[in-house]
């Protein structure tokens, strides 16, 4: 079942992302989440199977000016380990575009480092093509 993450998630969430490769989120999780909760353009999303949160996705709604419609960025989908291969990744995507759709969005995006082979594969099951050249200034590095 999907629904929208409450601040409360935030234990789960962070352990979520160590599974995707972000450690140490503790000590500032519950402040992203605040502030996603509150921006009108950002929605954090949480799947729970069998009574306990099993994926979570993060979307950014970002206004064009040459566009149409808005573009919708996928940003931290990743479905517990011990939850993998039971569609619920295909669930999430498939909610995330209706839910896109209603909002008028033209295109939908994803970031996915190149070291995800298995999430690429996923992204073309699921009808997204890639396009190259992606630039990206750190200007952090902590990550």
């Amino acid at each position: 079942m999907m629904r929208q993450a409450k601040l409360e998630d935030w234990k789960e969430i962070s352990e979520l992302l160590v599974q995707l490769g972000y450690p140490d989120t503790e000590s500032f999780i519950k402040e992203n989440i605040k502030r996603l909760l509150e921006h009108p353009d950002e929605e954090l999303l949480i799947y729970e199977d069998e009574g306990r949160i099993a994926a979570c996705i993060s979307i950014h709604y970002i206004p064009q000016l040459a566009l149409k419609g808005d573009i919708a960025s996928i940003s931290y989908l990743v479905v517990d380990t011990t939850a993998r291969s039971k569609g619920i990744g295909r669930k999430i995507e498939e909610y995330v575009t209706a839910s896109a759709k209603k909002r008028g969005v033209d295109r939908i995006q994803v970031h996915c480092h190149s070291r995800r082979t298995d999430a690429h594969r996923f992204y073309t099951r699921q009808g997204y093509t890639e396009v190259p050249k992606y630039f990206a200034k750190m200007l952090n590095e902590t990550v």
